[in-house]
C-alpha cells in the first residue's frame, strides 16, 4: 500500500482499512509467538502500513478543523 493510494480514500475508508491492519499486525505476532511465521519482515511492512494510515488519516483530519 503506498501513500498515494490512502491519499485517495476517505476517512471512513481508512479507519475500517487501520481496524484491519492491525487485526493482521496481531494475527502475526501471534504467529511468530507461536513459531509459525517464517517472514518476519512481514511484521515490519504491516507496521509502516500502519504508521502510513495513522498519518493520513491525521492530515485528513487537520484539514477538516
Amino acid at each position: 500500500m503506498k501513500a498515494a493510494e490512502v491519499m485517495e480514500l476517505d476517512v471512513q475508508e481508512i479507519e475500517k482499512r487501520l481496524a484491519d491492519t492491525r487485526r493482521e499486525l496481531f494475527n502475526l505476532r501471534f504467529q511468530h509467538a507461536t513459531g509459525q511465521l517464517e517472514n518476519t519482515g512481514q511484521i515490519k511492512e504491516v507496521r509502516k502500513n500502519i504508521a502510513r494510515l495513522l498519518t493520513v488519516l491525521n492530515r485528513k483530519q487537520q484539514e477538516k478543523s
